[in-house]
């Protein structure tokens, strides 16, 4: 099952750690089987509030982000973005391809008060 590493990135005054931090990053998710499925794209906010950036990249499952993240290669050039561009950044895993939301929404009914 995919899984993926998705990250909200705030706005953030251009530095060149930043673009060495672009430039190194693929090469540290690549054996993981990652690759980038958003980034440097525009954004649009439909609800809410949104500042900044998405970035999201694709992995087999959650065991190889998880590898990747903690990878002596990515922990390297972490800080390279840390110190100059504030987040949030989530590993997630997807749902299988015969997911049916109805379970969910089932699960949610039996949680609620009877009354």
């Amino acid at each position: 099952m995919p899984a993926y590493a998705i990250a909200h990135l705030r706005e953030a005054a251009p530095h060149p750690e930043t673009a060495e931090y672009i430039e190194r990053i693929t090469a540290t998710f690549e054996p993981y089987g990652g690759r980038f499925l958003v980034h440097g794209a525009r954004h649009e906010v439909k609800e809410g509030g949104w500042p900044g950036h998405v970035v999201v990249i694709g992995f087999p499952g959650i065991a190889e982000a998880r590898a990747w993240w903690d990878s002596p290669a990515y922990q390297e050039i972490a800080p390279l973005r840390s110190r100059h561009i504030d987040g949030d950044i989530v590993l997630v895993p997807g749902v299988p391809e015969d997911y049916d939301p109805v379970g969910t929404a089932r699960a949610l009914r039996e949680a609620l008060p009877t009354g």
